[in-house]
């Protein structure tokens, strides 16, 4: 915790004040009646920034424990992570499959890489380590299924043995 004056301005602000941005002289004016009409203007910025479903296909494994010991963490976890889909374990490794919404592939796979590690003490995980990740979108998804291929859908949804 950082300790400051009573009344002393944040560190690097000394110098700088806040200031006002007057509306402009047409704020009052009504809009134009075809506006309502007009589709709404969008950047590449902004359609850039807009998120998607991703689904992520996240396994990992490591030393054997106790199937009691892995279906409770991983019950816990899905309760604590509610976009959860279904998990299947085993005494050394698990696969875990659920949803994510996110900007892009990058976000999505940065968010799935620490979903174990942070939830790892909060829900009693096995100290067991990432060993694969798929991210694939929603059409990719969907796609698949369409064709057989993939991992069928996510039908029995819950924690599951192998």
């Amino acid at each position: 915790m950082r300790r400051v004056r009573p009344g002393a301005p944040p560190r690097g602000t000394a110098n700088r004040a806040l200031t006002s941005v007057g509306a402009g002289a047409d704020f009052d004016r009504p809009l134009p009646t075809d506006a309502v009409e007009r589709e709404p203007v969008t950047t590449a910025k902004e359609e850039s920034s807009q998120s998607k479903l991703w689904h992520i296909t996240l396994s990992v494994s490591g030393a054997e424990t106790p199937l009691g010991e892995v279906r409770r963490g991983l019950e816990q976890l899905a309760h604590d992570h509610p976009f959860l889909l279904t998990s299947r374990y085993a005494s050394d490794h698990a696969e875990i499959r659920y949803w994510e919404e996110a900007r892009d592939l990058h976000d999505a796979a940065a968010v799935a890489l620490r979903l174990w590690g942070e939830h790892r003490s909060s829900a009693q995980l096995p100290p067991w380590e990432i060993v694969g990740l798929e991210v694939i979108d929603r059409e990719t998804y969907h796609l698949r299924i369409a064709e057989g291929y993939g991992p069928p859908p996510a039908a029995p949804v819950g924690v599951h043995p192998y």
